[in-house]
């Protein structure tokens, strides 16, 4: 019985710290189609293009520089087929930058990653449901070096207003990604 009791004491007193802790941080787990890869898919799939976020006032150069990269057999199917197939991943990690004046000129370089987006083609709403599905794609960012553990409640609210302006393409900003022309 005091076993049982003190147990419950135990309990009791850490859930606060823990609704806390889990509050603080808004992180949740993820589902496994979302998770960021667990093999190295910088050196084991392919870069299909990076770009640029200006600074507020673009003297100061990037505010953050973005490199996208897919699985070489996705892109292979996406370059055969035109359209990316269910199941497809695609990983952009977001890096903040420094800026510096260079012997070439003024150049911004990625620094630190802040996070990673991922999206996986869901074409026909067969690998998953919830609030992270939708619109042909599962959606989730990863901030930091997590990647399992996501602030993405909802795509509606966290995805979708990025990537409206590219609905006629399937919601991907093609032209940003020289690989898959």
């Amino acid at each position: 019985m005091k076993v049982q009791t003190l147990a419950m004491i135990m309990a009791m007193t850490s859930l606060p710290a823990f609704a806390q802790m889990a509050t603080q941080s808004n992180l949740i787990a993820v589902e496994p189609v979302l998770e960021v890869p667990t093999e190295d898919y910088r050196t084991g799939w392919v870069q299909i293009g990076a770009f640029s976020v200006l600074a507020e006032n673009p003297a100061d150069g990037a505010q953050e520089i973005h490199a996208v990269f897919i699985d070489e057999d996705a892109l292979k199917a996406y370059l055969a087929e035109g359209r990316f197939v269910e199941g497809t991943k695609i990983v952009k990690e977001v890096w903040s930058t420094q800026t510096e004046d260079l012997t070439t000129g003024r150049a911004s370089y990625a620094d630190t990653l802040k996070g990673r987006f991922v999206m996986v083609a869901d074409p026909d709403a067969k690998l998953g449901a919830g609030p992270r599905f939708g619109d042909g794609w599962g959606w989730a960012f990863f901030p930091g070096q997590e990647t399992r553990i996501t602030d993405t409640k909802d795509y509606r609210d966290a995805c979708l207003a990025c990537h409206e302006p590219a609905r006629d393409q399937g919601l991907i900003y093609l032209q940003g990604y020289p690989a898959l022309r």
